[in-house]
This record gives C-alpha cells, structure tokens and sequence, in this order.
C-alpha cells in the first residue's frame, strides 16, 4: 500500500511538471523552445523576430510574449551582428504551439526587458534604442503609455509588488530609473557601471541591481528609492540577478567568471558560487525554488543547479545562444 501511494505521488508530480513549460530564447536561431522541466527534453521550437532576447508570460501560463530585439551573437567574440534594431514583441502561444500575434512598436526601437502585469491586462517593456519604457496592451500590442528615461541603454524593467512603480537598469548610463506609473515622474539613479541585471524581492521591499562595469551589486530601498548597499559581485561581469521564490537568496551570473555567485538576502553575505558553462546569462528559478536554471549563452547550453546544495545536477541544450527564460504553469 505504501508503495503504491508513493507511485501515485510520483506520478502526480510528474504529470504536474509535465503540465508546465521552461520557456527558453535562442538569440541566434531566432526561436522559443519550451522544455518539458521534468525530463529537460525540448518539446517544440517556436518562430521568434530576430534576436529575441527576453521573455515574458501571462499569469495563466497560456502566452508567452517574446522581445525581439534585433542583435544577437553578443558575446561571441570575431562573430557578425546583425545591424537589424528591433521593433516588434511576438506573442506565442503555448497551448497551441504557434504564433498568435505581431506586435509593432513602430518608433520604438529594440525592446529588450519585458514585464507581463499580475492580471495579465498589460506588458511593460524596455526599448533601447529609443530610451524609453513602454505600456503595451497584452491583448492587442497598442502602446497605452510611453515613458522616455533620458538614459543610455535602457535594458531591463521590473516592477514593484503593487506594481505602482517599474526599475529599470540602464547599462549605458548606470543607473536606474524609477518611474512612478499614476503619476509620470521619473527619475534616475547612479548605481555603478553597467547596470543591467536587474529584480525585485518577493516582500517588495528591495530592489537589487548588477553593475556589470563595476563589478558590484546595487541595493534600492523601494520605500525611500535610496541606494542602501553597494556589494562586490563575486565575479567579473555581473549580468543578471535573480531571488528565489522564497526571497532568501539572490543569485547573481557573472559572464565573465562562468559562475553564479549566491547572496543571503538578510544578511548580503556571499554564501558561494557555482561554476557554470561559458558566459552565464539568464536564471530562471523553479515556482519551488529547488532549481536553478542558467542559460549559458557561449557554450549553447542551460545548466540546472540544486538550489539546496548549490551543485549541478544536469546541462542540456536547447539551440544557439540560449538568455532570456521564463516559466509556464
């Protein structure tokens, strides 16, 4: 009897994650694959513009909207670039598995970070080349409001919890800018060089910024929007921040190093790194927070992590130049 409930239980498990997507980009296959996260095979490849590079989904896990930002090859040193800019978000959908829509953002050139709100109704997204912050209508891609940061390089946005206002880290510049969504003020502040990586703490109370220049880790009070803390990164190139669901620790990709440093959140303690695989980029965390997903864009695979012990469990490879990641329930 207790094996058997034990097989049920398994199978339920496994029919659930089953049910769930990882959702990875292919900068230069210029696809979407989704990955089945309970055997890590990759069940379909979406079209994409060219270049997409980060990656947003509706908070019912039917639509993945897609930034596709034009320049891809990024890191990869004596590789062409395309000199195409962006300007459109391709919205998939996941359940059929095709292509729904187009969104043409017209004048505003190369989306980059995106956002997809708690109720699904809206898309914040980052357009670089015209340094502005957009408010998009996730139903029909018509842009309802625009913001212009007057910063360089305006790369990746996120929210806070109530969504009242959006961070977005501006790696030409430095800095990040807070824009106050009632009320259009905006305004902008020095971080360190390079300010790319960019989240949120689940209690809302923090927002954690990654200088890839500088080498360093921003901390934002989001109450006062005052820079609090100032850490070294752990690595050369720190590119992208993630916290895991429970807010405990925050993992930072160091490009540069092929490592993910692992932060406590209380404390800001380093607490230590993983060796990864060439040139670390996107982490995405599993809904539980026992896994850890990085996508290695120079050595075209994403390795999965055990967030408890901080070791590797497994790499595997789903295209050309994997980044942005998102998850499907």
């Amino acid at each position: 009897m207790k094996f058997a409930l034990r097989l049920l239980a398994a199978i339920a498990v496994t029919t659930l994650l089953s049910a769930e997507q990882l959702v990875v980009l292919n900068k230069s296959d210029h696809e979407a694959a989704l990955v089945n996260p309970a055997n890590l095979e990759v069940t379909a490849k979406l079209p994409t513009g060219k270049g997409p590079h980060e990656v947003a989904i509706s908070p019912d896990g039917r639509y993945a909207y897609v930034a596709n930002y034009g320049s891809f090859s990024i890191f990869r040193d004596g590789s062409p670039q395309t000199p195409e800019r962006g300007r459109t978000i391709t919205v998939l959908d996941l359940e059929e598995r095709k292509v729904k829509a187009t969104f043409d953002l017209g004048e505003f050139l190369m989306p980059h970070g995106i956002w997809a709100s708690k109720d699904g109704s809206r898309l914040w997204v980052t357009c670089e080349g015209s340094q502005a912050v957009l408010e998009v209508d996730a139903a029909s891609g018509k842009i309802l409001q625009s913001w212009k940061t007057g910063q360089q390089t305006s790369h990746m946005v996120v929210p806070t919890r109530d969504e009242s206002k959006l961070y977005v880290a501006n790696i030409g510049s430095g800095s990040v800018t807070v824009i106050h969504r009632t009320s259009g003020k905006v305004f902008s502040l020095p971080t360190g060089a390079g300010a790319e990586g960019i989240d949120a703490s689940p209690n809302g109370k923090e927002v954690w910024v990654s200088n890839r220049g500088a080498g360093t880790v921003s901390i934002v009070d989001v109450a006062t929007d005052k820079i609090v803390a100032n850490l070294p990164s752990g690595g050369d190139m720190p590119i992208r921040v993630k916290f895991t669901p429970d807010g405990r620790q925050v993992w930072v990709s160091n490009a540069r190093s092929n490592r993910v440093a692992v932060f406590e959140a209380a404390t800001r303690q380093l607490l230590g790194q993983v060796e990864v695989g060439a040139v670390p980029v996107g982490i995405q965390m599993s809904p539980d927070g026992a896994r850890a997903f990085v996508a290695n864009t120079n050595a075209n695979q994403v390795t999965v992590i055990d967030v408890a012990s901080r070791k590797v469990v497994r790499s595997f490879t789903t295209g050309t130049e994997p980044d942005g990641m998102a998850w499907a329930r």
